[in-house]
């Protein structure tokens, strides 16, 4: 079983359903008192979101850390805090060229973005890439490799303090980092999160998970909140297959997108053998080699053929 998806990115609070912030369910409260720090309200992620193409469980993480009072004036102030990071901080790539030309001028600025560390065996160096602002062979402190073992896996969403000092030499990479914090779960609390499961029944646990991706578990019958729940299992149980049919709309692609750092979509478009598992022609690992789920959306038409070699007998 691979728990560690649930766990890091099932941010849990009330739904739609309970959206006047005066107010708590008793699954609510029982929730927030279980699971405090990261309990988070669902229909606040609309509103904070905007253009930004930043995942939802990466949201969820700030408006865990500035809107999780149920005063609604606390709330309202803490969704403007997290407009104004995601404003401020966020870095759209099309704007890559106009925030490096900011670090520049300003000697640091501060950013949101996904970060990717490799080791470099022939410097003996880590290095980061920042995915948005395309920026790489940032130097990073082992010590931030050791407390966010992440950052060497699939990387993870940061708020980074980036700085900005050419010493002439074209060799040397100007960039630094200068502060590096996960705005998404990067620890694995597993114990904690299967021992706060014994505190509530079967049918209080299915409805948490339904909030937690966002349904009202008031609105859907006991078999179709399971038929929900069925698209979860490819992130905790090792070599599942689900085949999905349905029309669209329906939130079958939705929950491989925004719920986890560990879930790849491949939308539309066709995939090699190489590229979904090894390129013999360099040794580069494929995407199931980086990430616990991958699915494929819209796999439909005349046109859309699977490879023999791709499907499994």
């Amino acid at each position: 079983m691979n728990e560690q998806n649930m766990s890091q990115n099932g941010w849990i609070e009330s739904p739609e359903h309970n959206t006047d912030g005066n107010s708590l369910t008793a699954l609510d409260a029982k929730i927030t008192d279980m699971f405090p720090g990261v309990t988070v309200r669902k229909d606040l992620v609309n509103k904070v979101k905007g253009n930004a193409l930043v995942p939802s469980y990466v949201l969820e993480f700030l408006l865990s850390a500035y809107a999780t009072n149920t005063d609604q004036a606390s709330i309202e102030s803490g969704v403007d805090r997290v407009r104004a990071i995601l404003a401020n901080n966020y870095v759209h790539r099309e704007e890559a060229n106009l925030i490096q030309s900011k670090i520049r001028e300003k000697g640091s600025h501060r950013i949101i973005d996904r970060v990717q560390v490799v080791l470099n065996d022939k410097t003996d160096l880590y290095e980061a890439t920042f995915s948005n602002l395309g920026i790489s062979q940032v130097i990073v402190d082992p010590s931030l490799v050791k407390a966010y073992p992440k950052l060497l896996v699939t990387g993870i969403w940061c708020m980074c303090q980036i700085g900005y000092a050419y010493s002439g030499d074209p060799r040397e990479v100007p960039w630094q980092l200068l502060q590096l914090k996960p705005v998404q779960m990067s620890r694995d609390d597993r114990e904690n999160y299967m021992q706060q499961r014994s505190q509530f029944t079967d049918s209080e646990w299915i409805d948490l998970l339904m909030q937690s991706i966002g349904f009202n578990p008031d609105l859907f019958s006991d078999r179709v909140k399971l038929l929900h729940l069925v698209r979860m299992v490819p992130f905790v149980e090792r070599n599942y297959n689900l085949v999905e049919l349905g029309p669209k709309g329906t939130g079958k692609s939705h929950i491989y997108s925004e719920f986890s750092p560990h879930g790849m979509l491949i939308s539309g478009g066709e995939v090699t053998v190489a590229k979904l598992f090894v390129n013999n022609s360099n040794g580069h690992l494929g995407l199931v080699g980086y990430w616990d789920t991958v699915a494929f959306d819209e796999f439909a038409g005349k046109a859309k053929k699977a490879g023999r070699d791709l499907v499994a007998s």
